[in-house]
């Protein structure tokens, strides 16, 4: 078996406005995004998808798709899907970084693998004692509130308990006194019993954000995101040092190098993980081990993933121990902000739970390109 075509095509989509994430990193309002085919010598057609935004990864649309189809297409063609490490060894030395772009083709590998083993992708990835009732439960996810006005945030977040969200997470990051103020408004419009979480996308100086949690404590504000910038591990250190609430640490941890930094300094008490950041699923599972190992516990993260690369992060997510979405719920919520589906069949949302595909593979299929 050998992989004898590989095609990289851009797709979009429009963010419905009404729930548009606004954050210190600005507007998502249009998704831009690669879509990855490789096609074997049997008909099988594997998928990946690069979720691609400059200001988060660096990586571009039209970057993705010339380094795809002139670099990395010519190092995957005529390959056996299941040399899989000697493949992403290969990309990685022709290509630095471009950690989406990497992690849509381990996708499309790890699809056809279980194509042609006829197994769902969790299967291949090791599965859990208790796959069977994960898959069946589904996967606790939150839902996100912009950087919006305080009654519009609440109004939001009403509606969202309403249809059975019990874990909200609010916007935060620019301005610490406006930040407590829409925090309060969605305390008070969902009550005591729902879970909140803030993430700063890493917009607070350590004084801002010490502040800030200090009075976010008063909220019953369970988990906080990525307080300061990305890469300052000393600083994160130093807010978690002096506040209450759990530190999550986002931006902080791309690389396998970032983890280990992030555990060193102790500056985090969950990892949000996933594998656009990390380029590849198996990247992922290696860190979510090492942090296991450092006692510190991991939850899947997402950057508005379409339904390939959220299918990939839900197999991953129920076959991998220390991604613990029920306790801290995790975000694969990419697919619910699009006005359009990108498969025939979209994946099964039911309130606050992802169901993850049966079929073999990622179990999502698309209409075959012309």
């Amino acid at each position: 078996m050998a992989i004898i075509r590989v095609d990289a095509q851009p797709i979009g989509g429009v963010v419905r406005r009404e729930i548009a994430i606004v954050s210190s990193l600005g507007e998502h309002l249009v998704g831009n995004y690669v879509l990855v085919r490789l096609h074997d010598d049997s008909g099988r057609t594997g998928l990946g998808e690069a979720s691609v935004t400059s200001v988060w990864s660096g990586e571009t649309q039209p970057g993705v798709i010339a380094l795809v189809r002139e670099f990395l297409a010519p190092l995957v063609i005529g390959a056996d899907p299941f040399d899989i490490d000697w493949i992403m060894r290969r990309l990685d030395r022709a290509a630095h970084v471009n950690s989406f772009a990497k992690a849509a083709i381990e996708s499309a590998l790890l699809d056809l693998q279980g194509q042609i083993l006829g197994v769902p992708l969790c299967k291949l990835l090791g599965g859990r004692d208790d796959a069977a009732g994960a898959r069946e439960r589904g996967i606790r996810l939150k839902f996100v509130i912009g950087k919006v006005a305080p009654a519009v945030a609440a109004e939001r977040a009403a509606t969202m308990v309403g249809r059975g969200w019990t874990t909200i997470k609010v916007k935060v990051g620019v301005d610490p006194r406006a930040d407590l103020e829409r925090l309060a408004a969605v305390r008070s419009a969902v009550g005591p019993g729902v879970l909140l979480t803030v993430d700063a996308n890493g917009g607070y100086t350590v004084d801002q954000a010490v502040w800030a949690a200090r009075r976010f404590e008063e909220l019953d504000i369970a988990l906080l995101e990525q307080p300061t910038r990305r890469g300052d591990h000393v600083a994160m250190a130093a807010v978690r040092r002096k506040v209450a609430i759990p530190i999550m640490a986002d931006e902080s941890v791309f690389t396998p190098l970032d983890a280990i930094e992030v555990l060193r300094h102790e500056a985090a008490d969950v990892l949000s993980l996933y594998p656009g950041k990390h380029g590849g699923i198996r990247v992922t599972q290696n860190i979510a081990r090492m942090a296991e190992a450092a006692g510190v516990v991991c939850t899947i993260g997402s950057n508005l993933e379409r339904e390939v690369a959220t299918a990939a992060m839900a197999h991953l997510t129920v076959a991998t121990p220390n991604i613990q979405c029920e306790r801290f719920p995790g975000d694969l919520i990419g697919p619910l902000y699009f006005e359009q589906p990108l498969p025939a069949e979209p994946l099964r949302y039911l309130a606050d739970r992802l169901f993850v595909p049966d079929a073999p593979g990622l179990g999502v299929s698309l209409a075959p390109t012309p």
